[in-house]
């Protein structure tokens, strides 16, 4: 089974699947692979609905939120359905398992001021601060995805019309629109860095390298302790708040399900649930009745 697991990773990588999803598959998968080695289950023929059922009820002794072990059954599934599809199965030992649905948990974001701290204090990171700076003006500007980040070449930047080519999830291109002071910052880090071409990585780890995700994940996180911020802050609450502040400040649904590289609105509009404030204030100048208590 685990020459199997194997060989549908390098399957998903041909697919170009993000680093991240294909580290969370791999654990995942590995973890299966163990359970069933403990009861002697190490044939595909093994991997059955009985076992299924035995691996998720032990997942209960983990304390897993309900959106990790629903990743956990999305990595099973996968790699059933692609067993199926070369003939190592004879049977979906997931047809009759009923899909459990997914915990619909609001995005975490950084209020206008807090986000303007966090940039405040990555400027202010020593030989690193130019990097830094331009790192989380981009991430803020743009809404990137931390794969779509790291992933980044000089030349995806065109600093003449203000926009990045970015390669999103499913291998799909998009264009997305960056901000003046996001693009000074870039300008600004460029010329700390001698002899670079367009081909070249746009963001670089301390040793020269490409940065990569866990890097800019650190990054982002210690910028936010410097920050006095109380709380988890990762490269996605940066997307989060980006998202949040367009849409507090009239962007439609549409564009900006463009810009986040949406492939459905529906993802989009988890957005719409932490815009109240933007919408309390509407009502409280809009409504009639309202503006009745205010004369």
């Amino acid at each position: 089974m685990n020459d199997w697991t194997q060989a549908f990773l390098r399957h998903l990588k041909m697919k170009n699947f993000s680093p991240h999803t294909l580290q969370g598959y791999e654990e995942d998968l590995q973890q299966f692979v163990a359970f069933c080695a403990s009861r002697n289950l190490t044939r595909l023929q093994d991997f059955t609905l009985p076992t299924v059922r035995l691996f998720l009820a032990s997942l209960g002794a983990h304390d897993y939120q309900r959106n990790t072990t629903l990743r956990k059954i999305s990595a099973l599934r996968s790699f059933a359905n692609f067993l199926l599809e070369q003939g190592q199965l004879k049977q979906n030992p997931f047809k009759l398992l009923p899909a459990p649905k997914k915990d619909h948990l609001l995005p975490k974001f950084l209020t206008v001021d807090e986000t303007n701290r966090l940039i405040e204090t990555s400027a202010s990171q020593g030989r690193f601060a130019a990097r830094n700076r331009a790192l989380l003006e981009l991430i803020y500007s743009s809404g990137l995805r931390r794969s779509e980040v790291v992933g980044l070449k000089i030349s995806d930047v065109d600093f003449f019309n203000g926009i990045v080519k970015v390669l999103g999830k499913g291998n799909k291109e998009r264009f997305v629109p960056v901000t003046q002071t996001a693009l000074q910052a870039l300008r600004e880090y460029l010329a700390t860095r001698p002899n670079y071409r367009p081909a070249d990585a746009l963001f670089l780890g301390k040793n020269g390298t490409p940065l990569t995700g866990d890097g800019l994940a650190y990054i982002v996180k210690n910028t936010a302790i410097k920050s006095n911020i109380a709380r988890r802050i990762s490269p996605h609450s940066l997307r989060h708040s980006f998202a949040t502040h367009l849409l507090n400040n009239g962007c439609d649904l549409r564009s900006l399900q463009e810009m986040l590289g949406h492939s459905s609105l529906a993802a989009t509009q988890v957005y719409t649930h932490v815009s109240l404030d933007k919408l309390k204030s509407v009502y409280q100048h809009a409504h009639p009745k309202n503006k009745e208590t205010h004369l």
